[in-house]
């Protein structure tokens, strides 16, 4: 039986002060921490600021160190290990399997959750939560790769009258960052391609900037006014509205700045 453990902590949106008591107190006592920012990164703190504020040496991994795995189990099946990731620890798959593989290998896991984008980009929207559907992310498209997954899942969302949150491509070993414009530019690169009518660039989409920043920037508008803005620093984000209640359109207005008059032929449809 492994006299280790594997602590799962979620590190939060935006900086070094969004991670909660409970992970500050179970990093306090750990003996190897590790951490991945390929999934998502802190856009408000800087590796050194992090770890002066947790008082720690912070081992970061790849994206082939993470997916592997190894290195994390190996420390924890004798130590007490911490694993740090942005947003909620949960939220990608790759760190679910880490844990099922921990707990194959009889080592003790816990987690330690934090904010995501999950749900602070509906909650900073003033949107319904229950009423999202499925969440896609929007690769960079590389040479032949265009895939269609997006868009058959933002369709499929609007068919129901859910809304989507759509996340934006991150390639951080490149110190990549897909903007909400590159997003906004490629959805209509996608309906051209796809021509199934599902955007226009008088389709009303919402966008989510900075969340968990003291200045977050939010916004929803037609594809046509985004598109031209400067929403700042990534990280962004872009929901897909579906159909919206009248309270729903009611926060947009009063959140984001959506304009007057488009949510009064909204609330008419």
């Amino acid at each position: 039986m492994s006299t280790g453990e594997l602590v799962f902590i979620g590190l939060g949106l935006h900086d070094e002060l969004d991670i909660s008591i409970k992970g500050f107190e179970e990093i306090k006592s750990a003996e190897k921490i590790f951490a991945e920012f390929y999934t998502s990164t802190l856009s408000g703190a800087s590796l050194k600021k992090l770890q002066k504020k947790l008082g720690k040496k912070i081992h970061v991994l790849s994206r082939e160190q993470t997916e592997k795995g190894d290195v994390v189990i190996d420390n924890a099946k004798n130590k007490k290990t911490v694993f740090l990731t942005c947003g909620d620890p949960m939220v990608a798959t790759t760190h679910v399997d880490l844990r099922l593989r921990a707990i194959k290998n009889k080592i003790k896991t816990k987690l330690v959750h934090s904010s995501s984008i999950v749900t602070a980009a509906p909650g900073i929207l003033g949107l319904q939560n229950y009423k999202f559907g499925r969440t896609t992310t929007l690769p960079i498209p590389e040479k032949d790769y265009f895939p269609k997954s997006p868009y058959t899942v933002i369709k499929d969302n609007k068919k129901i009258g859910l809304h989507t949150l759509v996340l934006l491509d991150i390639q951080a070993e490149k110190n990549v960052y897909m903007t909400a414009n590159q997003g906004l530019s490629l959805l209509l690169e996608m309906e051209k391609k796809f021509k199934e009518s599902v955007f226009n660039e008088e389709t009303i989409v919402c966008v989510v900037a900075q969340a968990g920043s003291t200045k977050p920037v939010v916004r929803a508008d037609k594809i046509s006014v985004l598109i031209n803005e400067d929403f700042g620093q990534p990280l962004h984000t872009l929901v897909i509205p579906g159909s919206l209640h009248f309270m729903e359109i009611d926060a947009l207005q009063t959140l984001a700045k959506l304009p007057l008059d488009i949510g009064k032929k909204m609330q008419k449809l």
